[in-house]
């Protein structure tokens, strides 16, 4: 379980690509050991588990379950990815509940400038899901927790503060950038036991 609050990112430095599968080798800042092998960590919002630690980077193996669902299949080398441990008892959630289990990706279709904030507008691929999507209510952007402020008929657009381009990869989006998107989970929820 994660809360969407990112601090730190990684650069991808290694991709083996295979038939149905990845395997990507993420350099970052953060302090990893052997003892984090089996850890759950998320990466632009997908919950991966490490497999490997050298050095400075961490391994992991992405099955082609996650690959149909993420932007993950467009990976590049030198990419920037967003890294959140996963939360430990008694630990602050300012964001919200995400399990790392990406529901779809979105399409950039429009980016306004406010200022030094961003007013992005997205698509989401999967029409099935637009239902999930309610004004006010979190959602997870490349694992970056935030609130959806408008809903259109078959768009969204959320606010992204300063801060919060200033410390993740959310800074290098354009038009036409594909996302993993989470939709809130209460919301899927509710909308199952309700129908």
């Amino acid at each position: 379980m994660f809360n969407g609050i990112i601090f730190n990112t990684g650069v991808v430095k290694e991709i083996k690509r295979e038939k149905n599968s990845i395997y990507v080798g993420i350099l970052t800042k953060i302090n990893f050991n052997k003892k984090d092998i089996g850890s759950s960590i998320c990466c632009n919002g997908v919950c991966l588990t490490i497999e490997k630690v050298i050095k400075n980077k961490i391994f992991f193996y992405i099955s082609n379950e996650t690959l149909k669902r993420s932007n993950f299949k467009n990976l590049k080398l030198n990419q920037m990815i967003n890294l959140e441990k996963s939360l430990s008892f008694g630990k602050s959630i300012s964001g919200h509940f995400i399990q790392g289990h990406v529901d779809t990706v979105a399409k950039i279709k429009k980016i306004k400038f406010f200022d030094k904030a961003w007013s992005v507008n997205f698509k989401i691929l999967n029409n099935e899901l637009n239902k999930f999507l309610i004004e006010k209510a979190s959602i997870s952007i490349n694992g970056v927790s935030l609130t959806i402020s408008k809903i259109y008929k078959n768009s969204f657009e959320i606010t992204v503060i300063p801060h919060t381009l200033k410390l993740t990869n959310l800074k290098n989006l354009k038009v036409n950038s594909l996302v993993n998107v989470e939709l809130d989970i209460f919301s899927k929820y509710i909308y199952k036991y309700s129908n």
